[in-house]
C-alpha cells in the first residue's frame, strides 16, 4: 500500500488525510467525495518554485488550471506565488472571481473565440499563448480595436513528443496545436507577428507530452527551441525574452509508475537552457513551465460507498460504488489505472480480487479491474487515490447524476470548496416550451 502526502492509516484502521478520518468526512459531506490534501498541493508547488530558484534563472511556474479549476485552487495557487494557465472563458472567469492577479494569467487554446479574447483583453491578462495564424491576426485586430498592445508567446511544435518512458524526435506535424518548427510555419509566424502593431512577441511555448517519467525529451525540446531562438536572432535580429516549456511531468498512479522528483525535471530543463544559450552567446531567457497534474494529481482521493456486488464463479466478482465515469471518466476514455483501498478497514488482510464498477448505465463504466481487497461488504468506503487531476475537471452529469462535493483537508480541518450539486442544479437550466407546458402541469 502506497500512501501519498499526509495520508496514513490511524489507530482505528481508517484512512486519514490531512489529519481527518475519512469515515468522518463521508458522514459529514456524503459520497462520492473528492478529498484534496492541501498540504501536499502546497508542497508540490513549492518544490517547483524552490528548484527554479536554485537555478538562478528568472522563471514563472504557472499552474495549469485545466487539471482542476475551482476558485479555492486559484486562491491557493496565488498564495504559493504561481502564475495561472487558463484555456477557456470559464476558467478565466473562475480565476477572476477568485481575485487571481491578472498579470500572472496566461491564456491558452487552439480556438479562442472573439468573445473569449475580448474578455481576456478587457481583464488585461498578462499573456496570450497564440496557437495559429488565424488567432494571431484576430488577436491583433481585437487589441487594436481597444487601443491595446498585448504580450504573446507563439506555441510551436518542436518535433519532440514524450509520454511516460518513451520519447521520439520526428516531424510530429500531425497535431492540432501550434506552429510547426519543421515545416517553417513557426518561422513565418515570427515574421508575421513582428509586423503587427498590437502584439508583442515575448518568445515561444512548447509542450511535448504528458505523464513523462524521463528528462531526455525535455532536453531534446530545449535543444530545438534554443536553436530556433538563435536562428531568429541571427536572421531577424529579434531576441526571445521567454521560453515556455509547458508541462507533462509525471506522477505515480500505480506501482508501475516511476516519476522523477520535481527537482530532477527542473534541473534537467534549466541546465539545458543554460548550456544551449550560453554556448550560443545568447542572453539567458526567463523560463516558464505549466505543471498541472503534478501539482494536484496525487493530492486527490475520491471516496465512494460500496453498494451492490455480483459474483460470477470462475470469472470475476464485481462491486459497484455510488459514483463512476461521471466523476472519473479517465478509465473509460484512456484505460487509466488507479489504486484503491477500503478506507474503513485499511488494516485488514487482503482476501479477494474484485473489479470496481460505477453506477452509470454503461458497460464501460469501470473504475478499476482486478483490485485486491479485504472481503468487501455493502456500505464499505472505497478510497481511490490520485484523482486530483482531470477528475473533477472532466466530471459530467451523465444519467443526470449530480457532481460530487470537493473538500480541502489540512491540519485536522476540512473545508468545503465545492458544494455537492443539488437536484435544482440539475434542472436549473432546463426550459419547457409553452407548447409542452400543459403536459408538465402537476408534475
Amino acid at each position: 500500500m502506497y500512501l501519498h502526502g499526509t495520508s496514513k492509516i490511524n489507530d482505528k484502521g481508517h484512512l486519514e488525510i490531512g489529519g481527518k478520518d475519512v469515515t468522518e468526512l463521508a458522514a459529514e459531506f456524503g459520497t462520492p467525495l473528492y478529498i484534496v490534501d492541501e498540504t501536499l498541493v502546497r508542497q508540490r508547488a513549492r518544490e517547483y518554485v524552490e528548484a527554479f530558484k536554485a537555478s538562478g534563472l528568472k522563471f514563472q511556474v504557472a499552474y495549469a488550471s485545466k487539471a482542476f479549476c475551482v476558485m479555492a485552487m486559484c486562491a491557493l495557487a496565488e498564495e504559493e506565488n504561481m502564475s495561472l494557465d487558463v484555456v477557456s472563458d470559464g476558467e478565466l472567469h473562475t480565476a477572476l472571481k477568485a481575485g487571481f492577479p491578472v498579470e500572472r494569467i496566461h491564456f491558452h487554446g487552439n480556438n479562442k473565440t472573439p468573445d473569449e479574447i475580448n474578455m481576456a483583453l478587457d481583464a488585461n491578462i498578462g499573456c496570450f499563448v497564440v496557437d495559429n495564424f488565424v488567432e494571431l491576426h484576430l488577436l491583433n485586430a481585437l487589441a487594436a480595436d481597444k487601443g491595446k498592445k498585448v504580450k504573446i508567446l507563439l506555441r510551436i511544435t518542436p518535433g519532440v513528443e514524450a509520454h511516460t518512458h518513451d520519447y521520439i524526435s520526428t516531424g510530429q506535424q500531425d497535431s492540432k496545436f501550434g506552429f510547426d518548427l519543421g515545416n517553417g510555419s513557426a518561422y513565418r509566424a515570427i515574421v508575421e507577428g513582428l509586423k503587427l502593431d498590437n502584439v508583442e512577441i515575448l518568445g515561444v511555448h512548447s509542450h511535448i507530452g504528458s505523464q513523462i517519467f524521463e528528462v531526455e525529451g525535455f532536453r531534446m525540446a530545449v535543444d530545438k527551441v534554443a536553436g530556433f531562438a538563435v536562428q531568429i536572432k541571427e536572421e531577424l535580429g529579434y531576441t526571445f525574452q521567454v521560453i515556455n516549456l509547458g508541462g507533462g511531468f509525471g506522477i505515480r498512479y500505480t506501482n508501475e509508475d516511476k516519476p522523477l522528483p520535481v527537482a530532477e525535471y527542473v534541473k534537467a530543463i534549466t541546465d539545458a537552457i543554460i548550456t544551449n544559450f550560453t554556448n550560443a552567446g545568447y542572453s539567458l531567457p526567463e523560463i516558464w513551465v505549466e505543471p498541472g497534474r503534478s501539482i494536484v494529481g496525487d493530492a486527490g482521493t475520491t471516496l465512494y460507498t460500496v453498494g451492490t456486488s455480483k459474483d460470477i464463479p470462475g470469472v470475476r466478482k464485481y462491486i459497484a460504488v455510488d459514483g463512476g465515469m461521471t466523476d472519473n471518466p479517465r478509465p473509460a476514455l484512456y484505460e487509466s489505472k488507479y489504486d484503491a483501498i477500503l478506507a474503513n478497514r485499511a488494516n485488514e488482510p487482503l482476501e479477494e480480487t474484485v473489479s470496481v464498477a460505477g453506477k452509470c448505465c454503461e458497460s464501460g463504466d469501470m473504475l478499476i479491474w482486478d483490485l485486491e481487497l479485504p472481503k468487501v461488504e455493502k456500505d464499505d468506503l472505497l478510497a481511490v487515490f490520485c484523482t486530483g487531476a482531470y477528475n473533477y475537471a472532466m466530471a459530467s452529469n451523465y444519467n443526470r447524476i449530480r457532481r460530487p462535493a470537493v473538500v480541502f483537508v489540512k491540519d485536522g480541518q476540512a473545508d468545503l470548496v465545492v458544494k455537492r450539486e443539488s437536484f435544482q442544479d440539475i434542472v436549473g437550466n432546463d426550459v419547457i416550451p409553452a407548447r409542452l407546458q400543459k403536459a408538465a402541469v402537476g408534475k
